[in-house]
């Protein structure tokens, strides 16, 4: 899942991007709205966690020019704005959904998952492939039983892999949902991670390599 983190206190934005990561999403953090909106033009995102007071371009108008624009990412408004007639504005400019802070991390995290499933076509939250099995709630996974250390890293990938349902997912698509924006697309690390993956996978081999156009399980 790639986020895109609105908020102009720059500590706490970088706090919550920082545990979002260890959750195993790609987070990208900006600290103004005309910043949200030059991102969202050149970058795909799941979700946009917008901030409503922000210097410059209000959240509102960020989130009007988003959904105007056709935008295919959700919004999730976390803002301290948490009275009922904030959050009933919030959701009349366009967003998807309206956490008030002070919130706890783990509603974030469930909020933000519940979201992206609605973002692309909707997946079961156990994927299956023979013998492995993915829990993207528990982030969980398991083959022939046995639970697989996977870092947050290898365990987007193999749901991504997993989610793909036998098509090919190409290494520039693995790094743009499964990466941030500090990623290189000159290295190899989409190659070392899948290698990594294999290794803990065990046989028999279940990651196949198609030439010249990326990976498939």
């Amino acid at each position: 899942m790639r986020v895109l983190m609105v908020e102009d206190h720059e500590e706490l934005a970088h706090t919550v991007a920082a545990g979002l990561r260890r959750e195993g999403m790609a987070v990208d953090v900006v600290l103004d709205g005309d910043a949200a909106l030059d991102r969202t033009s050149t970058n795909h995102y799941d979700v946009v966690i917008l901030d409503r007071d922000l210097p410059g371009l209000h959240g509102d108008d960020v989130c009007r020019s988003l959904v105007g624009a056709g935008y295919p990412a959700r919004v999730l408004m976390l803002t301290a704005a948490g009275t009922i007639d904030d959050k009933v504005t919030g959701l009349g400019v366009g967003a998807d959904d309206y956490l008030p802070k002070p919130f706890a991390f783990a509603e974030l995290v469930a909020r933000l998952r519940a979201l992206a499933r609605r973002s692309r076509p909707a997946l079961p939250p156990v994927l299956v492939h023979g013998d492995l099995r993915l829990d993207s709630t528990t982030r969980i996974a398991t083959r022939d039983g046995r639970r697989l250390s996977l870092s947050p890293k290898e365990f987007a990938v193999l749901e991504l892999l997993l989610a793909a349902q036998g098509a090919v997912v190409s290494a520039e698509q693995l790094l743009e949902q499964g990466w941030d924006e500090f990623a290189d697309p000159f290295t190899q690390t989409v190659k070392v991670t899948i290698s990594r993956l294999r290794r803990k996978l065990g046989d028999p081999p279940l990651i196949e390599t198609v030439p010249q156009a990326g990976y498939r399980i």
